[in-house]
C-alpha cells in the first residue's frame, strides 16, 4: 500500500519508493541532479525555490524539492517508511 508524504507546496511521493535523501550541496550530486535532467528522470518539486533535498526513487528517477532535509527524513520516518 503507497503512504504519500508532503513533499511541500502541494506536491507529495509515495513513501515507500524513496531509496535516499541527501543534500545537493556536493558536486556529484549536483551532477546526478544534471545527468536525470537530461534524460528525463529529473522530477522537479520545488516550484522555483532553491533546492533543499533531493530524493533518489527506486526507478532510478531524482526529485528535488524545497524542503529542508532533516525535515523529509521526519515525514518519511512518521510514515512508517524503511529508507
Amino acid at each position: 500500500m503507497s503512504r504519500f508524504i508532503s513533499a511541500g507546496f502541494g506536491s507529495y511521493v509515495d513513501a515507500e519508493k524513496v531509496v535516499a535523501l541527501l543534500q545537493p550541496d556536493s558536486a556529484p550530486i549536483r551532477r546526478k541532479i544534471q545527468e536525470a535532467k537530461e534524460s528525463g528522470l529529473l522530477i522537479d518539486a520545488t516550484y522555483g525555490r532553491k533546492v533543499r533535498t533531493v530524493l533518489f526513487m527506486q526507478n532510478g528517477a531524482i526529485m528535488i524539492c524545497g524542503i529542508a532535509t532533516e525535515t523529509m527524513a521526519e515525514r518519511l520516518n512518521n510514515s512508517g517508511a524503511n529508507v
